[in-house]
């Protein structure tokens, strides 16, 4: 059974109408999943739940698989609210972001478990797939040795999902590093993400990438690109393989991953091709075992 193509929900904040053309122009790729909604803050207002589902309904009709994503980092009575509504929409598949929507699913119906719930060991998975969950999202930091451990134990019909493309989710905190890079409170950030399509680059000294702010959420500099490393995971038995959106060239960069998926084109064409799609250095550290900044060629492979 071939991989499927998924994309992550969108991580930045764009104005209403790009996100609508995105999707819109996302509803004719090859993409077999696509994950909506907000999962980094919720004073990002330019879409609304009502407006969410109507994306999600679209992109069904076009023949998706459509999940709505939870937030990851819950604050207030009013994120509550909102994580209520959209674990009993009734209509999608949810992906839990957090373990409050993993109690507000479990049992009922069938989820996702995102890459956020520190699924590390095979106790774990069996125990969440105990809970409901239909597929999980490996843990970005996980390598390749140990998913091959999980994978042995997985739980019959449960799937597995490697984030496998984009700048790397690393961390959340309940304060907002765009809005104070521009000397701003929290509350009063004035939406300054939307100055940022791709996140807000910080460089050292040496005038290097280091880490990317996206309001509350901090991310790489570099690019996690697992596309050369698509035979690791078929043979790993993965059953779908996340691509992160960005500002540019999204739909590019799934015709390239469907196309190595189809044999098509040889990976290392299409990561040729994806040099100048990509807004930094490709990396893939992570997935031998190393620092994740690290761009590894696997030795086991002949060149």
């Amino acid at each position: 059974m071939k991989m499927k193509l998924a994309l992550g929900p969108l991580l930045y904040y764009w104005q209403r109408e790009l996100v609508l053309g995105f999707y819109e122009t996302i509803a004719a790729t090859p993409v077999d999943i696509v994950y909506l909604g907000e999962t980094v803050c919720s004073r990002r207002h330019e879409l609304r739940l009502a407006d969410w589902l109507g994306i999600a309904a679209r992109l069904r009709e076009a023949g998706k698989e459509v999940v709505l994503s939870t937030q990851v980092l819950i604050e207030s009575g009013a994120d509550v609210t909102v994580l209520h509504k959209i674990c009993a929409n009734g209509e999608f598949t949810v992906e839990a972001n957090d373990m409050g929507a993993v109690h507000c699913l479990e049992g009922r119906v069938p989820f996702v478990a995102g890459p956020h719930l520190n699924i590390y060991n095979a106790p774990t998975l069996q125990w969440m797939a105990g809970l409901g969950a239909k597929r999980w999202v490996m843990p970005i930091e996980m390598g390749r040795d140990d998913l091959t451990l999980m994978q042995q134990d997985r739980p019959p019909g449960l799937e597995t999902e490697v984030f496998a493309y984009g700048r790397m989710p690393l961390a959340f905190s309940a304060r907002c590093f765009t809005a104070r890079h521009s000397n701003l409170p929290k509350d009063d950030c004035q939406f300054s993400c939307l100055s940022h399509a791709d996140g807000l680059l910080m460089r050292t000294r040496e005038d290097e990438g280091f880490l990317v702010l996206n309001g509350t959420q901090t991310q790489s500099a570099r690019v996690y690109n697992l596309l050369p490393e698509m035979d690791d995971m078929r043979k790993a038995g993965v059953d779908a393989v996340r691509i992160s959106p960005q500002s540019r060239q999204t739909p590019e960069i799934v015709d390239l991953f469907h196309g190595v998926l189809m044999h098509r084109i040889s990976a290392p064409d299409a990561m040729q091709a994806m040099v100048g799609m990509m807004p930094d250095q490709s990396c893939n550290g992570y997935w031998y075992g190393k620092p994740g900044l690290e761009q590894l060629v696997d030795q086991a492979v002949p060149p």
